[in-house]
């Protein structure tokens, strides 16, 4: 799971990288996966 490592990100920041599975059981990586591409990332904490 992912987890904020230090520092926040301001305007202009590359987009740090992170790893994630699907629910189809695919890898995403981001943002390498979405080179050359519009996306929208919509991150769900899961069930409080």
């Amino acid at each position: 799971m992912a987890q904020a490592q230090g520092k926040m990100h301001d305007t202009g920041d590359f987009f740090p990288v992170m790893e994630f599975n699907t629910t189809t059981g695919e890898t995403v990586v981001l943002p390498g996966d979405l080179i050359g591409k519009w996306g929208v990332v919509l991150l769900y904490r899961g069930y409080w």
